[in-house]
């Protein structure tokens, strides 16, 4: 299995990491850490080294309550950001943003994933990636960022994810992206409560089962405080044991501020069912 991403492949045969990589000043555990462009290369630097993949470089805040920012803002803070990393390091470089003008830029600076919140709904998104030959995460959101918390409610939420991210897919390729070029996110913890991230992990299978590459983010996420009463920065273990089971269950790749554990942990139970299956 490979996710095609421009002229890049990625191997998903085994799980891969995708780093977080926020040069924002509002993210919810590291707002702030990385918003200078040297710290921010230098931690890119860092994740590489500890097993990174890919780099996901964001420039807006996506936490619960999040007030949206200029694209023009988005731009400045992740362009010379994108440029460098690809200009210096062999990785691939991911752009999470959901504005059709920054994901332009952030392709034009060397990106080659589109990661979007939003699935690539907003008007030209999807025409925008498919000239591009970009790869694409479509995640599923119930709301938006500023207020996808209030008051999240589903009949059926794995049913309903599953069938939101099956339609975006198809939306997606008719569009001219290519089927292998697209990785689905179920979106824990975006507009949804407890138990909800809690039936999406333990039925992943219904995701999996679509065709394509699923991608779990789960590190730091407020399910782990509200399971083990932790807060974002006691949350690491948690977060280790999800990424576990994700993978455990078909996940391909697993977006995580903590890469080096992350990645050991991932390789274990790899190694697992690998044996299993020879």
């Amino acid at each position: 299995m490979q996710w095609r991403c421009r002229e890049r492949l990625i191997d998903l045969g085994s799980p891969v990491v995708m780093g977080i990589l926020n040069v924002t000043p509002d993210s919810f555990s590291d707002g702030g850490r990385y918003a200078a462009a040297d710290r921010a290369f230098d931690r890119s630097v860092e994740m590489v080294a500890e097993g990174a993949a890919i780099i996901d470089v964001g420039g807006e805040s996506t936490r619960p309550g999040a007030e949206s920012v200029a694209a023009e803002t988005e731009i400045e803070r992740v362009v010379p950001v994108i440029e460098r990393i690809t200009r210096s390091l062999d990785v691939a470089v991911s752009i999470d943003t959901c504005k059709p003008k920054v994901m332009e830029a952030a392709l034009a600076a060397g990106a080659c994933i589109v990661n979007d919140v939003c699935a690539l709904r907003a008007r030209g998104a999807r025409e925008l990636v498919a000239g591009a030959g970009a790869g694409v995460c479509l995640m599923h959101m119930q709301g938006e960022p500023r207020t996808m918390q209030l008051d999240p409610r589903y009949e059926d939420v794995v049913a309903e994810v599953r069938d939101f991210l099956d339609e975006q897919r198809r939306l997606t390729i008719t569009a001219g992206v290519r089927a292998e070029s697209i990785v689905l996110d179920p979106g824990i913890g975006f507009g949804k409560r407890l138990p909800h991230n809690l039936a999406l992990l333990r039925e992943l299978g219904a995701l999996t089962a679509l065709g394509a590459p699923v991608l779990v983010g789960v590190s730091r996420k407020g399910m782990i405080g509200a399971v083990l009463g932790r807060g974002p920065g006691e949350r690491l273990h948690g977060g280790l044991g999800l990424a576990a089971l994700a993978v455990a269950k078909g996940a391909r790749v697993v977006r995580t501020h903590d890469v080096a554990p992350t990645w050991d942990a991932i390789r274990m139970v790899d190694a697992v069912e690998r044996g299993a299956r020879e």
